[in-house]
Protein backbone atom coordinates (compact mmCIF):
# COMPACT_ATOMS: atom_id res chain seq x y z
CA UNK A 1 0.00 0.00 0.00
CA UNK A 2 1.37 3.84 -1.01
CA UNK A 3 1.74 5.72 2.05
CA UNK A 4 0.01 8.77 2.10
CA UNK A 5 2.02 12.29 1.99
CA UNK A 6 1.41 14.63 4.14
CA UNK A 7 -0.69 17.49 2.48
CA UNK A 8 0.97 20.26 3.83
CA UNK A 9 4.36 18.95 2.16
CA UNK A 10 2.93 19.82 -1.28
CA UNK A 11 2.92 23.26 -3.22
CA UNK A 12 -0.35 25.00 -4.12
CA UNK A 13 -0.09 24.28 -7.92
CA UNK A 14 0.27 20.50 -6.70
CA UNK A 15 -3.17 20.44 -4.51
CA UNK A 16 -4.76 22.71 -7.30
CA UNK A 17 -3.87 20.24 -9.99
CA UNK A 18 -5.10 17.20 -7.68
CA UNK A 19 -8.50 19.51 -7.39
CA UNK A 20 -8.37 19.82 -11.55
CA UNK A 21 -8.43 16.01 -11.80
CA UNK A 22 -11.05 15.17 -9.61
CA UNK A 23 -13.24 17.90 -11.11
CA UNK A 24 -13.16 19.65 -7.97
CA UNK A 25 -13.45 23.90 -8.55
CA UNK A 26 -10.19 25.43 -8.27
CA UNK A 27 -11.40 27.55 -4.78
CA UNK A 28 -11.84 24.38 -2.93
CA UNK A 29 -7.90 24.02 -3.00
CA UNK A 30 -8.08 27.71 -0.72
CA UNK A 31 -10.69 26.52 1.52
CA UNK A 32 -8.27 23.13 1.95
CA UNK A 33 -5.17 25.84 2.14
CA UNK A 34 -6.93 27.86 4.73
CA UNK A 35 -8.35 25.29 7.06
CA UNK A 36 -4.37 23.68 7.11
CA UNK A 37 -2.70 26.84 7.55
CA UNK A 38 -4.87 29.97 9.95
CA UNK A 39 -7.08 27.47 11.47
CA UNK A 40 -4.63 24.30 11.41
CA UNK A 41 -6.68 21.44 11.78
CA UNK A 42 -5.47 18.28 12.58
CA UNK A 43 -8.16 15.84 10.28
CA UNK A 44 -10.04 16.25 6.95
CA UNK A 45 -13.40 15.86 8.81
CA UNK A 46 -12.81 19.36 10.96
CA UNK A 47 -13.03 21.06 7.28
CA UNK A 48 -16.71 21.71 7.71
CA UNK A 49 -16.77 23.83 4.61
CA UNK A 50 -16.44 20.71 2.50
CA UNK A 51 -18.88 17.83 1.69
CA UNK A 52 -18.54 15.00 3.16
CA UNK A 53 -17.40 13.19 -0.02
CA UNK A 54 -14.81 15.77 -0.84
CA UNK A 55 -13.45 15.17 2.62
CA UNK A 56 -13.15 11.32 2.20
CA UNK A 57 -11.51 12.26 -1.38
CA UNK A 58 -8.47 14.18 0.47
CA UNK A 59 -8.42 11.56 4.06
CA UNK A 60 -8.10 9.18 0.71
CA UNK A 61 -5.09 10.29 -0.87
CA UNK A 62 -3.27 12.49 2.18
CA UNK A 63 -3.02 12.46 5.56
CA UNK A 64 -1.94 15.06 7.93
CA UNK A 65 1.26 14.89 10.79
CA UNK A 66 0.56 17.64 13.34
CA UNK A 67 2.93 18.72 16.09
CA UNK A 68 1.53 17.80 19.53
CA UNK A 69 2.62 19.60 22.99
CA UNK A 70 3.98 17.03 24.34
CA UNK A 71 4.93 18.72 28.26
CA UNK A 72 5.31 21.96 29.58
CA UNK A 73 7.58 23.13 32.33
CA UNK A 74 7.67 26.77 33.81
CA UNK A 75 10.94 28.38 35.24
CA UNK A 76 10.29 30.71 38.06
CA UNK A 77 11.24 33.44 35.86
CA UNK A 78 8.08 32.82 33.67
CA UNK A 79 10.09 31.30 31.01
CA UNK A 80 8.10 27.71 29.47
CA UNK A 81 9.63 25.58 28.03
CA UNK A 82 7.93 22.68 26.50
CA UNK A 83 8.52 19.26 24.65
CA UNK A 84 6.84 18.93 21.13
CA UNK A 85 6.14 15.15 19.71
CA UNK A 86 6.55 14.95 15.93
CA UNK A 87 4.34 12.37 14.03
CA UNK A 88 7.35 9.62 14.36
CA UNK A 89 7.52 10.07 18.13
CA UNK A 90 11.16 12.14 17.89
CA UNK A 91 10.66 15.42 19.97
CA UNK A 92 12.08 18.70 19.57
CA UNK A 93 11.78 21.53 22.14
CA UNK A 94 11.05 25.42 21.80
CA UNK A 95 10.45 27.90 24.39
CA UNK A 96 7.98 30.77 25.74
CA UNK A 97 10.19 33.75 26.67
CA UNK A 98 8.31 36.62 28.69
CA UNK A 99 9.83 39.75 28.89
CA UNK A 100 8.02 43.27 29.63
CA UNK A 101 7.98 44.43 25.72
CA UNK A 102 7.70 41.14 24.20
CA UNK A 103 6.93 37.38 24.06
CA UNK A 104 9.17 35.63 21.64
CA UNK A 105 9.19 31.84 20.72
CA UNK A 106 12.37 29.89 20.45
CA UNK A 107 11.91 27.38 17.79
CA UNK A 108 13.74 24.24 16.42
CA UNK A 109 14.81 23.64 13.19
CA UNK A 110 16.15 20.06 13.03
CA UNK A 111 15.95 17.10 15.56
CA UNK A 112 19.20 17.08 17.21
CA UNK A 113 22.07 18.29 15.67
CA UNK A 114 25.37 17.86 13.70
CA UNK A 115 27.67 20.43 14.49
CA UNK A 116 28.56 19.50 17.58
CA UNK A 117 29.23 22.58 19.32
CA UNK A 118 31.88 22.09 22.46
CA UNK A 119 29.06 24.31 25.02
CA UNK A 120 25.85 23.33 23.45
CA UNK A 121 23.83 20.36 24.98
CA UNK A 122 21.79 19.85 21.44
CA UNK A 123 25.45 19.65 20.27
CA UNK A 124 26.01 16.20 22.31
CA UNK A 125 23.02 14.97 20.66
CA UNK A 126 22.84 13.22 17.07
CA UNK A 127 21.06 15.17 14.38
CA UNK A 128 17.75 12.84 13.45
CA UNK A 129 16.50 14.65 11.07
CA UNK A 130 15.35 17.73 9.37
CA UNK A 131 11.95 19.51 10.49
CA UNK A 132 9.57 19.50 7.49
CA UNK A 133 7.99 23.47 7.18
CA UNK A 134 4.80 22.23 8.33
CA UNK A 135 6.72 20.97 11.55
CA UNK A 136 8.08 24.09 11.85
CA UNK A 137 5.60 26.28 11.45
CA UNK A 138 3.40 23.91 13.75
CA UNK A 139 5.76 25.10 16.50
CA UNK A 140 5.09 28.49 15.79
CA UNK A 141 1.58 27.77 15.92
CA UNK A 142 1.33 25.66 19.26
CA UNK A 143 3.23 28.34 21.01
CA UNK A 144 1.36 31.09 19.77
CA UNK A 145 -1.39 29.62 21.44
CA UNK A 146 0.45 29.05 24.58
CA UNK A 147 1.31 32.19 24.69
CA UNK A 148 -1.97 34.00 24.49
CA UNK A 149 -3.65 31.24 27.04
CA UNK A 150 -0.58 31.68 29.55
CA UNK A 151 0.55 35.56 28.61
CA UNK A 152 -3.12 37.03 27.09
CA UNK A 153 -1.11 38.00 24.39
CA UNK A 154 0.36 36.58 21.28
CA UNK A 155 3.88 36.49 19.91
CA UNK A 156 5.17 39.28 19.56
CA UNK A 157 9.00 37.86 18.23
CA UNK A 158 10.15 34.29 16.92
CA UNK A 159 13.91 33.27 17.16
CA UNK A 160 15.32 30.54 15.37
CA UNK A 161 17.69 29.66 18.31
CA UNK A 162 16.38 25.88 19.30
CA UNK A 163 17.69 22.73 18.60
CA UNK A 164 19.25 22.42 15.03
CA UNK A 165 21.09 24.65 12.02
CA UNK A 166 18.41 26.31 10.55
CA UNK A 167 20.51 27.36 7.34
CA UNK A 168 21.18 23.11 7.19
CA UNK A 169 17.40 22.86 6.50
CA UNK A 170 17.09 25.88 4.21
CA UNK A 171 14.73 24.90 2.05
CA UNK A 172 11.80 24.13 4.61
CA UNK A 173 12.96 27.35 6.83
CA UNK A 174 12.49 29.75 3.96
CA UNK A 175 8.88 27.87 3.30
CA UNK A 176 7.74 27.69 6.90
CA UNK A 177 8.98 31.78 7.29
CA UNK A 178 6.78 32.63 4.12
CA UNK A 179 3.79 30.76 5.82
CA UNK A 180 4.69 32.19 9.28
CA UNK A 181 4.23 36.13 7.68
CA UNK A 182 1.49 35.53 4.73
CA UNK A 183 -2.22 35.89 4.94
CA UNK A 184 -2.48 32.02 4.45
CA UNK A 185 -0.80 31.87 7.93
CA UNK A 186 0.32 33.96 10.73
CA UNK A 187 0.72 37.31 9.15
CA UNK A 188 3.64 38.10 11.08
CA UNK A 189 6.08 40.65 10.32
CA UNK A 190 9.34 39.16 8.82
CA UNK A 191 10.83 41.87 10.94
CA UNK A 192 10.03 40.14 14.12
CA UNK A 193 11.61 37.09 12.91
CA UNK A 194 15.38 36.16 13.68
CA UNK A 195 17.60 33.42 12.08
CA UNK A 196 20.48 32.20 14.03
CA UNK A 197 23.46 30.54 12.53
CA UNK A 198 26.61 28.99 13.78
CA UNK A 199 28.22 30.48 10.20
CA UNK A 200 27.47 28.73 7.14
CA UNK A 201 28.76 31.24 4.73
CA UNK A 202 27.41 29.69 1.30
CA UNK A 203 24.02 29.47 2.96
CA UNK A 204 24.53 33.37 4.04
CA UNK A 205 25.23 34.28 0.85
CA UNK A 206 22.21 32.44 -0.90
CA UNK A 207 20.15 33.91 2.13
CA UNK A 208 21.67 37.59 0.31
CA UNK A 209 20.89 36.31 -3.46
CA UNK A 210 17.13 35.41 -2.06
CA UNK A 211 16.59 38.82 -0.15
CA UNK A 212 15.28 37.71 3.01
CA UNK A 213 13.69 40.19 4.95
CA UNK A 214 13.78 38.52 8.34
CA UNK A 215 16.90 39.08 10.60
CA UNK A 216 20.20 37.24 10.49
CA UNK A 217 21.95 36.25 14.20
CA UNK A 218 25.90 34.69 13.59
CA UNK A 219 26.75 32.59 16.75
CA UNK A 220 30.33 33.80 16.72
CA UNK A 221 31.50 33.32 20.14
CA UNK A 222 35.48 34.07 19.70
CA UNK A 223 36.67 36.22 16.64
CA UNK A 224 40.02 34.21 17.23
CA UNK A 225 40.36 30.89 14.81
CA UNK A 226 42.19 29.05 16.92
CA UNK A 227 39.64 29.63 19.72
CA UNK A 228 36.78 29.24 17.38
CA UNK A 229 38.21 25.82 16.24
CA UNK A 230 37.31 24.38 19.64
CA UNK A 231 34.43 25.90 20.49
CA UNK A 232 32.95 25.12 17.47
CA UNK A 233 34.25 22.68 14.83
CA UNK A 234 32.67 24.07 11.93
CA UNK A 235 35.02 26.60 12.45
CA UNK A 236 38.00 24.17 10.57
CA UNK A 237 36.24 23.96 7.48
CA UNK A 238 34.46 27.73 7.45
CA UNK A 239 37.12 29.74 9.10
CA UNK A 240 36.42 33.30 10.34
CA UNK A 241 37.51 35.49 7.12
CA UNK A 242 35.55 32.79 5.02
CA UNK A 243 32.18 33.92 7.10
CA UNK A 244 33.33 37.67 7.66
CA UNK A 245 33.45 37.79 3.49
CA UNK A 246 29.65 36.19 3.40
CA UNK A 247 28.55 38.85 6.08
CA UNK A 248 29.95 41.67 3.74
CA UNK A 249 28.21 39.63 0.94
CA UNK A 250 24.58 39.27 3.14
CA UNK A 251 24.66 42.98 3.95
CA UNK A 252 25.56 44.53 0.34
CA UNK A 253 22.77 42.27 -1.00
CA UNK A 254 20.35 43.23 1.46
CA UNK A 255 21.01 46.35 3.33
CA UNK A 256 20.65 43.93 6.90
CA UNK A 257 22.39 44.54 9.71
CA UNK A 258 23.77 41.25 11.56
CA UNK A 259 23.92 40.11 15.18
CA UNK A 260 26.79 38.59 16.44
CA UNK A 261 25.87 36.28 19.04
CA UNK A 262 28.82 35.90 21.97
CA UNK A 263 29.20 33.44 24.80
CA UNK A 264 31.55 34.76 27.52
CA UNK A 265 33.58 31.80 29.07
CA UNK A 266 35.69 32.07 31.86
CA UNK A 267 39.38 32.41 30.65
CA UNK A 268 38.64 31.51 27.19
CA UNK A 269 37.42 34.33 25.12
CA UNK A 270 36.82 36.85 27.94
CA UNK A 271 39.88 39.10 27.43
CA UNK A 272 40.68 42.40 26.03
CA UNK A 273 42.91 40.83 23.46
CA UNK A 274 39.63 38.87 22.57
CA UNK A 275 37.19 42.01 22.64
CA UNK A 276 40.07 43.98 20.48
CA UNK A 277 39.65 40.63 17.72
CA UNK A 278 36.20 40.84 17.75
CA UNK A 279 35.79 44.51 17.24
CA UNK A 280 38.04 44.36 14.29
CA UNK A 281 35.83 41.54 13.17
CA UNK A 282 32.55 43.81 13.58
CA UNK A 283 34.20 46.21 11.09
CA UNK A 284 33.00 43.84 8.32
CA UNK A 285 29.44 45.79 8.32
CA UNK A 286 27.19 47.45 10.80
CA UNK A 287 26.32 44.95 13.33
CA UNK A 288 25.12 44.75 17.32
CA UNK A 289 26.61 42.18 18.98
CA UNK A 290 24.45 40.56 21.80
CA UNK A 291 27.21 39.31 24.72
CA UNK A 292 25.99 36.10 26.55
CA UNK A 293 26.41 34.41 29.98
CA UNK A 294 26.93 30.73 30.03
CA UNK A 295 24.73 28.76 31.25
CA UNK A 296 26.21 24.96 32.45
CA UNK A 297 25.47 22.38 30.84
CA UNK A 298 25.72 18.86 32.65
CA UNK A 299 28.82 17.27 31.88
CA UNK A 300 30.39 20.20 29.91
CA UNK A 301 33.52 21.90 32.05
CA UNK A 302 32.51 25.73 30.92
CA UNK A 303 32.34 28.23 32.82
CA UNK A 304 30.58 32.05 32.92
CA UNK A 305 32.90 34.50 33.21
CA UNK A 306 32.35 36.68 36.12
CA UNK A 307 30.54 40.03 36.37
CA UNK A 308 33.45 42.13 36.64
CA UNK A 309 35.18 40.69 33.26
CA UNK A 310 32.06 40.64 31.66
CA UNK A 311 31.88 44.81 32.26
CA UNK A 312 35.12 45.16 31.23
CA UNK A 313 34.33 43.72 28.28
CA UNK A 314 31.59 45.11 27.43
CA UNK A 315 32.72 48.56 28.24
CA UNK A 316 35.91 47.82 25.41
CA UNK A 317 33.21 47.53 22.73
CA UNK A 318 31.06 50.49 23.29
CA UNK A 319 33.90 53.14 23.74
CA UNK A 320 34.40 52.03 20.23
CA UNK A 321 31.23 52.93 19.15
CA UNK A 322 30.09 49.38 18.48
CA UNK A 323 26.48 48.71 19.80
CA UNK A 324 26.82 45.68 22.39
CA UNK A 325 24.39 44.76 24.60
CA UNK A 326 24.52 41.96 27.71
CA UNK A 327 21.48 39.53 27.15
CA UNK A 328 20.42 37.47 30.69
CA UNK A 329 19.04 34.04 30.02
CA UNK A 330 15.75 33.16 31.30
CA UNK A 331 14.73 29.75 32.16
CA UNK A 332 17.85 28.34 33.42
CA UNK A 333 16.24 26.78 36.23
CA UNK A 334 14.59 24.43 33.65
CA UNK A 335 17.26 24.01 31.16
CA UNK A 336 15.20 26.51 28.83
CA UNK A 337 18.26 28.82 29.19
CA UNK A 338 21.00 29.70 25.58
CA UNK A 339 23.02 26.19 24.70
CA UNK A 340 20.76 24.21 27.31
CA UNK A 341 18.37 22.26 25.15
CA UNK A 342 18.65 19.00 24.76
CA UNK A 343 15.39 16.47 25.24
CA UNK A 344 15.97 14.06 27.64
CA UNK A 345 12.37 12.92 27.59
CA UNK A 346 12.74 10.14 24.75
Amino acid sequence: MKEKTDIRNISVEDLQKFCSEHKLPKFRAKQVIEWLWKKRVTSFDEMTSLSKPMRDLFAEHFNINPVKLHRGERSKDGTIKYSLQLHDKLLVEGVLIPSKKRLTACVSSQVGCSLACEFCATGTMKLERNLTAAEIYDQVFILNEEAISNFGKPLSNIVFMGMGEPLLNYKALLESINIITTEKGLGMSPKRITVSTAGISKMIKKLGDDGVRFNLAISLHSANDNKRDILMPINQKINLEELRESVRYFYDKTGSRVTYEYILFKDLNDNLEDAEKLAQFAKASPCKINLIEYNTVDNLHYEKSSNKVTERFIAYLQERNIIANLRKSKGKDINAACGQLANKLK
